[in-house]
């Protein structure tokens, strides 16, 4: 099997991405890094700029599947509420693009990295580096965060009951009727 598996790590001030490529049993990394959102004050700017994002990063390493973070729940609503507009923006270019989403939670995406659902970025990060033998750590584990979402897509192989996939519109308003414009 070869694929190339976008992972992002959706965020309102930093969105945090990586690529690999899968041949066989092996990977690769890409590239990863981050999007810096802080300098923008309205939320739609952002939004916006996420889209953008994602859309260009489909267009300049076509992807066969877009791994993404789910969010998680807090104890501020707000945020979560941030949070899951930037995810689903995210989702929305692959979408557009026609690319298959695939949805894990971020105990899930460590547990698969690190044999830990409770690691720290940092011990998430670490592994990757050694995983992947990235020589110099990226400077916000934003990026690493990203990269993890694309690595435990590769070593789930394909959708399992754990992780959602959606082709497209169609069949991600099957499976939330609830978001049908009414």
């Amino acid at each position: 099997m070869e694929r190339i598996i976008l992972g992002i790590d959706p965020g309102t001030n930093i969105m945090g991405y990586g690529i690999i490529h899968q041949q066989g049993n092996s990977m690769k990394l890409i590239t990863l890094g981050v999007l810096k959102l802080a300098a923008y004050e309205n939320h739609a700017l952002k939004l916006k700029k996420i889209f953008e994002r994602t859309l260009g990063l489909i267009e300049q390493y076509h992807p066969d599947e877009l791994a993404i973070e789910a969010p998680f729940f807090g104890k501020n609503v707000q945020s979560m509420l941030k949070l899951g507009r930037a995810q689903g923006v995210a989702m929305a270019a692959g979408l557009y693009k026609d690319i298959p989403i695939f949805e894990y939670s971020p105990k899930k995406i460590k547990q698969s990295i690190t044999g830990n659902g409770s690691a720290s970025k940092e011990q998430v990060a670490g592994m990757l580096t050694n995983l992947l033998k990235i020589e110099e750590a990226p400077e916000y584990l934003d990026a690493t965060d990203g990269l993890a979402a694309a690595v435990c897509h590769f070593f789930q192989g394909k959708a399992t009951s754990t992780s959602k996939s959606y082709s497209g519109w169609k069949s991600f308003l099957q499976d939330n009727p609830d978001r049908k414009k009414k």
